[in-house]
């Protein structure tokens, strides 16, 4: 059993003595600032394309759809509501911000899916279609698609 006078005495020694056993680090050295890139903004593009197969007959179509546009693929209506590819310079990286709707048989439209699609991903959208899968594929700044009139 410790005596009491021996821990009291102990206690006060820590509670005063204390700062003296703290160590002092010396000058400080300026440590310097660390240099981030700042990111570069990314581009829009006013064209996105995608890819669609047709599982029933195994078909593969690439189609263009202009920005706020819907294109129309087999049951499905595919609209683009943005398209993003990385400056120059940056790793390249495209991906759109996508609505797509399904027309079921008794001809009332159903939103199946309303995210993003990430072109090096493709097996990342959510599509859950039985018949169809659409992915995309980039974004581009012309088309040999008529522009949409308005």
């Amino acid at each position: 059993m410790t005596p009491k006078p021996f821990l009291a005495l102990a206690v006060a020694l820590v509670l005063t003595a204390g700062p003296a056993f703290a160590q002092d680090p010396g000058p400080q050295e300026s440590q310097p600032e660390a240099q981030f890139a700042t990111p570069k903004a990314r581009i829009k593009n006013p064209v996105a394309v995608f890819s669609g197969l047709d599982k029933i007959t195994g078909r593969i179509t690439s189609f263009d759809v202009y920005i706020d546009e819907t294109v129309q693929f087999g049951a499905l209506q595919v609209t683009p509501k943005a398209c993003l590819t990385s400056a120059e310079g940056e790793a390249e990286k495209t991906d759109a911000f996508v609505q797509v709707d399904e027309i079921t048989l008794d001809r009332k439209i159903q939103r199946i899916f309303s995210g993003w699609m990430f072109a090096d991903s493709p097996g990342l959208n959510a599509i859950e279609h039985p018949v169809y899968d659409v992915w995309l594929k980039s974004c581009k700044t012309d088309s040999d698609v008529p522009a949409p009139e308005g």
